[in-house]
């Protein structure tokens, strides 16, 4: 375990730095010089909650479960109310606070994690049954996911639905019982693709990308061009020209291809290393947590990191359609960057309990150390 905190800390801590140094570049010839002080500044408020979430219990979160989620539940509603919601592109995301602004879908991500780890906990060989697998905790999801995807904000749904949907299968819900709505979902999907003419474009644009290059396709394009520039071993940090406007949002979404444009496709691969490296790290703490909350708990937070992760390279390198997600660790983004360090600090968490040998004072192991991680799936 001792290994598996370090190897996380480690690989965190590369990824950190990099996105500090690439963002510096990304944006050295940016009207707005405020763009990497920010982003420093998140960065250490991101360390500093980090260190707290690691240092507490990580049991403690299922005390503030419930709450959270009503908060998070509020903070949806609100940044969708003109006035208070900030739109960009479209899209209203975001509520704009004193100097900065805040993205509830971000803090409602983490709450839905915590709160599901908590309930399928509660729930135990039950999750096996039909209600208490799907029904109850499908109806709350589906409540989060739609004032998600209503900002609209499609990539973030995607995902969080992925990594429920994990989770529950983890937790013990049978497969067979996700066939239906998964496929219901996937139909409604489709259509709902069909009537948006925006995203419907870019699924076009994905599969001829040299076709409409000059249109809709052109950011992914321009990102190609950057990615092949780079070659082997780069152009040279602070040399990179897709940068100087040719690809937006290089900073935030699209900060991979600067990244190979500038360090080569060592640097890449070294990216996509670090996180399989922390995906296995985040298993590895998972299948070690001393209770079946902290199994799930750092399943899902493992997931939610190393899946949007593993869709922004994608949708760079074109293997993906755009899907507006960051980088974990790299992109700029205060919200992004500090829950991201927030689920570090609960994964070291996890791990540094699992070290301890909880017992009753009767001298008897309590039921959550006597937990195994597939006990709900083998016996549901």
């Amino acid at each position: 375990m001792k290994l598996a905190s370090t190897m996380l800390v480690f690989v965190v801590s590369a990824l950190l730095a990099l996105g500090l140094v690439m963002l510096y570049s990304a944006t050295m010839f940016h009207r707005s010089g405020g763009f990497w002080s920010s982003q420093l500044l998140w960065c250490c408020i991101g360390v500093v909650v980090c260190l707290g979430a690691a240092m507490s219990d990580y049991r403690l979160l299922k005390k503030v479960s419930l709450p959270a989620m009503v908060l998070a539940l509020l903070l949806l509603v609100v940044v969708m109310i003109p006035g208070i919601g900030l739109e960009r592109n479209g899209a209203r995301r975001w509520v704009q606070l004193p100097g900065t602004t805040f993205q509830p879908s971000e803090f409602a991500k983490l709450v839905v994690i915590i709160a599901l780890a908590h309930y399928c906990e509660r729930k135990g060989r039950k999750m096996g049954t039909l209600k208490n697998g799907l029904l109850i905790p499908g109806l709350v999801l589906g409540l989060f996911l739609g004032l998600i995807f209503i900002e609209p904000d499609w990539g973030a749904t995607a995902l969080l639905a992925a990594v429920c949907g994990l989770m529950l299968i983890l937790a013990g819900t049978k497969i067979r019982y996700m066939a239906i709505p998964v496929i219901g979902v996937m139909f409604a999907g489709g259509y709902l693709l069909s009537q948006n003419t925006l995203r419907l474009n870019r699924i076009t644009s994905w599969l001829d990308p040299e076709g409409t290059k000059q249109g809709v396709g052109y950011q992914a394009w321009q990102s190609l061009i950057a990615l092949g520039s780079g070659g082997t071993s780069g152009l040279g940090l602070g040399n990179g020209r897709q940068k100087l406007g040719f690809v937006p949002e290089h900073q935030t979404d699209f900060i991979f291809s600067v990244i190979g444009e500038e360090l080569g496709l060592i640097a890449t691969m070294a990216v996509v290393v670090g996180f399989v490296l922390f995906l296995i790290c985040g298993a590895f703490i998972a299948m070690r947590a001393r209770d079946f909350f902290g199994f799930l708990l750092a399943s899902g937070l493992t997931f939610l990191i190393a899946l949007q992760a593993f869709i922004n390279i994608g949708v760079v390198t074109s293997m993906l359609p755009n899907k507006g997600l960051p980088l974990p660790f790299i992109s700029r983004g205060g919200t992004n960057l500090v829950a991201m360090l927030f689920c570090v600090g609960v994964l070291l968490s996890i791990a540094r309990f699992a070290n301890q040998q909880g017992r009753s004072k009767a001298g008897k192991l309590q039921d959550s150390d006597s937990y195994s991680p597939f006990r709900a799936g083998t016996q549901s």
